[in-house]
């Protein structure tokens, strides 16, 4: 039996043997657990802002600063607003000051913010997944031509974006949208952002549910209410009857399934995002009817909000609380202190072989016909929304709608009015019988624009698009499969580089003479579907934008030669040997 006096005196340590490092004496465990930094979480009591960002929403609820741009901002120009407006609240609004013209990615970082600020602005025009009406996409048009430029770009997130906006015309646009029943409230933010619907919602013959009158109802009660306008960061949504709206890397999405028992209704999933630390969506294991969507909908933004980490903005979306919770904590906390019920279990939606872009001629529930158009990486201009408004008219459609995918869809076209409309807006640039190239190619602003953007992304694509169509005929044929490539001027990952068949992330890269050029990171096998993956990143591995179509001939020219029947892109990427894809 040990002494309490033995037990309080150290252990001699050992005499080591001659050549032996001494030990270390043993230090006795004080049981005291590590303390982590608080993450600014507002349920656990933490309501003082920890950070810029916070303290901005905290002074004042940015949607207020629509009143500030109408009545003193657009009245006295843009030298006129003040800062925190500037950088932070407009975004509530859809507006982000563009990038100044002739700097080059030397330039990108937070250290030029004040010179690489132009005074003109991007904005964002959310559709929610609704659909564009004759009225609405000639309006759209019309204030493209008349207030920036030409300029349209249709996003990834089914909104459209204008270039060089001035402040002073802000009011009227937002004036000319409204009377069509679009908007740009909290199309930026940290907020509820545009939520991804289907293309073909209420219509497709693939469709378990049309979810329409949950997105609608989420808007009407939801966007722009201020108990919902301050999240720990942006908040992205997809909802869709079948698997058309990226739901892997949305915050929070349904998607159409059949319950056995239950019977039609959607999926819930939750903590998807790329950026520089991308994460899948995790299936909540729920199965929630179609008029419970928007309550359910609204108790995951308002966890997100009281839980959610708003110490660092690197780590304040979502995904980042479910990955420390697990999904099986996050779903007791929704329905115990949110829900107040239980929800329903429910069956996994089969996936998808391929990505579903609706692009091509497809029959509709009406008996009517889809027709999906595919500009190059969703460039497009006021000129040609406004000449697609004068086809839709001309073809008896009423009826147009963005995708996920940067493309354009028109509805309810007639079978003798098909090849019409198809003839009519191919020399526009919208096809729809593209090629691979032209199909399945996806960029962010990049540089032209973006002042996060190291390089040239969607003007590069414009050029890259046609040069691959003509280096690639000979075996364009024998591609059976989908080879997506997605081009993206930044680690956030507007473009989705991570997803794609062959990502590029935009950077500055070595030219092998010591100049820092125009280049980007390469994944390869990233996708959505039947392959959710990130893809695989080579050790080292960079190429130039000079050699952007070199490499990616290179790459698909040994895919055709290598794979083994039937199989993708994505399955041969992760077995080919590094050589091969390089």
């Amino acid at each position: 039996m040990t002494s309490s006096t033995d037990a309080a005196t150290p252990a001699k340590a050992e005499t080591p043997a001659k050549g032996e490092a001494p030990a270390r004496p043993t230090r006795a465990r004080t049981g005291k657990p590590v303390r982590r930094r608080a993450e600014g979480q507002w349920a656990l009591g933490y309501r003082e802002p920890l950070n810029p960002n916070e303290q901005s929403k905290k002074d004042d609820n940015p949607l207020n600063v629509r009143a500030r741009i109408e009545n003193i901002y657009a009245k006295n120009g843009f030298d006129s607003i003040d800062k925190g407006d500037l950088r932070g609240r407009f975004r509530w609004w859809g507006l982000y000051t563009q990038r100044e013209q002739g700097y080059d990615g030397t330039w990108t970082g937070d250290e030029n913010a004040d010179l690489l600020e132009a005074k003109y602005f991007m904005m964002r025009v959310r559709t929610d997944g609704g659909a564009l009406s004759v009225d609405r996409m000639r309006t759209l048009g019309q204030i493209s031509t008349e207030f920036a430029r030409d300029t349209a770009d249709l996003s990834d997130r089914e909104n459209l974006q204008y270039h060089w906006i001035d402040i002073e015309n802000v009011p009227e646009i937002w004036r000319r949208l409204e009377a069509v029943g679009l908007h740009t409230t909290e199309a930026c933010g940290d907020c509820p952002r545009g939520l991804l619907g289907s293309p073909l919602a209420g219509e497709s013959l693939d469709e378990i549910i049309d979810p329409t009158p949950a997105i609608e109802e989420i808007v009407r009660r939801y966007i722009g209410k201020p108990e919902y306008s301050n999240l720990p960061r942006k908040f992205k949504t997809g909802i869709s009857g079948q698997q058309d709206v990226v739901h892997e890397i949305n915050d929070v999405a349904f998607i159409g399934v059949n319950h056995p028992e239950h019977g039609p209704g959607l999926d819930l999933w939750v903590g998807g995002g790329l950026s520089t630390n991308p994460m899948l969506a995790q299936r909540v294991g729920a199965w929630v009817p179609l008029d419970e969507v928007p309550e359910v909908w609204e108790a995951v933004v308002a966890l997100f909000r009281d839980y959610g980490y708003r110490r660092l903005r690197t780590k304040a979306r979502l995904k980042f609380l479910i990955k420390d919770w697990g999904i099986e904590k996050f779903r007791q906390v929704l329905e115990d202190e949110y829900l107040k019920r239980k929800l329903i279990d429910g069956p996994a939606p089969e996936r998808p072989s391929r990505p579903i872009d609706h692009v091509g001629v497809q029959k509709l529930r009406n008996g009517r016909n889809a027709v999906g158009f595919s500009p190059i990486a969703g460039r497009v201009s006021g000129s040609v929304l406004t000449q697609v408004a004068d086809a839709m008219e001309r073809a008896g459609s009423d009826r147009a709608r963005f995708t996920p995918y940067q493309k354009l869809i028109v509805l309810d076209i007639a079978d003798d009015k098909v090849e019409q409309l198809i003839a009519e807006l191919e020399p526009l640039g919208l096809q729809a019988r593209p090629s691979v190239w032209r199909r399945n190619l996806l960029a962010c602003s990049g540089i032209e624009f973006c002042k996060l953007s190291f390089v040239e992304t969607r003007k590069r694509s414009q050029v890259l698009a046609p040069e691959l169509e003509q280096r690639l005929a000979d075996i364009n044929a024998e591609l059976d499969v989908p080879i997506t490539i997605n081009i993206n001027g930044c680690p956030n990952s507007c473009g989705r580089s991570q997803i794609a068949d062959i990502g590029f992330k935009g950077q500055l890269v070595d030219d092998g003479d010591g100049n820092q050029v125009e280049g980007y990171q390469v994944h390869l096998g990233g996708s959505l579907g039947l392959d959710s993956s990130f893809g695989r990143k080579l050790r080292q591995h960079k190429v130039t934008s000079a050699e952007l179509g070199d490499y990616i001939e290179r790459v698909v020219r040994n895919f055709v030669k290598l794979r083994e029947g039937g199989e993708r892109f994505a399955q041969w990427a992760v077995r080919a040997e590094e050589a091969d894809l390089r």
